[in-house]
């Protein structure tokens, strides 16, 4: 989202979602949360309130440069995945959600994402602050939760990069705001950081407000598709577990490394042996970030494979009727003949290897 420039729409989120470890929602109540003064869609499209933008010149600069150094947030966006992915680490400890994540590590995401952004869009680093951004010292503060970022005592009266980001949502924002008294709470805690005030919410310039994160399938997943992935026995098994059971919805190699639990896990997934030769005879094909991959699925109508991605699908062959023609307009050509996606009443065969 462009400063200054509301939705045309209500954004969609998304049920759910982890490139490699080592990294909003409708209005009303998400996990157990209402929707807080100034993160509605109403506030949400505004560029600022009161004195919280519409007249400061410092924080317009720092929103422009912003915008001209990451216009469409997709930069931001792999940053702050590349930073959860690392704090949850799930190739070494098998952890893909934030509630298994012990408190003194969530202490540590903000500063996992601080780090993320500068390194991403190459932030120099503030005088006091964390960051300097058209001339000006800005303050990034990190929340899953929404609304829940604190303001120490030597960010009042300055610029607030502020970020929030939720797998459970899959979604993530961020925008600029000004820590002035009136748009703090009065009591802080032990430590002298205050929040945001009902004032101070809806006055935040949103950069980028609820805009999709990057996709988690395992949390997208049934609890019992993803208990039964990691009952499975070995990293492989697993591995071919996944792609059974997460067909025709984006899988990150993060999520794969998670589930695998090795060293190699990217082997887990090639032919030679991987899960794309060992679900072929039942007609599983996985499709990868290659071009013609890419095409392929999204003949078949497919999400398709963004970088370090994969989507699985069932195939079954074309039938046709004596004069050639068939009854699936979404169909693609591997092997000499027509294979479509499957429904569970079509029985399991092998398809065929994709075109390398």
């Amino acid at each position: 989202m462009s400063p200054g420039q509301p939705p045309a729409a209500e954004p969609e989120a998304m049920p759910g979602q982890l490139a490699l470890p080592g990294m909003p929602s409708p209005g009303g109540v998400a996990d157990g949360q209402a929707t807080l003064p100034g993160l509605g869609l109403a506030d949400l499209a505004r560029p600022g309130a009161d004195d919280g933008g519409a007249d400061d010149g410092e924080l317009a600069a720092v929103a422009a440069e912003l915008g001209a150094l990451d216009g469409d947030g997709s930069r931001m966006a792999a940053a702050i995945r590349g930073a959860l992915d690392m704090l949850l680490d799930g190739q070494h400890t098998g952890r893909y959600r934030w509630d298994q994540l012990h408190k003194t590590e969530k202490t540590h995401a903000g500063t996992l994402v601080e780090i993320a952004l500068a390194r991403t869009l190459r932030l120099a680093d503030g005088v006091a602050l964390d960051y300097t951004i058209a001339g000006a010292d800005v303050d990034c503060k990190f929340s899953h939760r929404r609304g829940g970022w604190m303001i120490p005592p030597e960010a009042e009266g300055k610029l607030l990069l502020l970020v929030q980001a939720s797998d459970e949502d899959g979604t993530w924002s961020a925008g600029l705001v000004r820590a002035v008294p009136a748009h703090l709470t009065a009591a802080g805690n032990r430590d002298g950081k205050r929040a945001l005030n009902d004032r101070g919410r809806a006055a935040v310039r949103w950069l980028h407000a609820r805009a999709p994160l990057g996709e988690n399938a395992l949390i997208r997943l049934p609890e019992a598709d993803v208990a039964a992935i990691f009952a499975a026995g070995s990293g492989q098994q697993r591995v071919n577990e996944l792609f059974r059971r997460a067909q025709r919805m984006r899988v990150s190699r993060t999520v794969v490394a998670t589930v695998a639990r090795q060293d190699d896990y990217m082997k887990r997934v090639r032919g030679g042996g991987g899960a794309r030769d060992q679900l072929r005879d039942e007609g599983i094909v996985i499709f990868g970030d290659y071009a013609g991959d890419q095409v392929l699925a999204a003949a078949l109508g497919l999400p398709r494979p963004g970088p370090g991605e994969f989507v699985s699908a069932r195939l079954v062959p074309v039938a046709r009727r004596p004069d050639g023609s068939g009854d699936y307009p979404r169909a693609i050509r591997l092997a000499g003949a027509d294979w479509r996606l499957a429904s569970a009443a079509d029985p399991a065969g092998p398809a065929p290897a994709l075109p390398r």
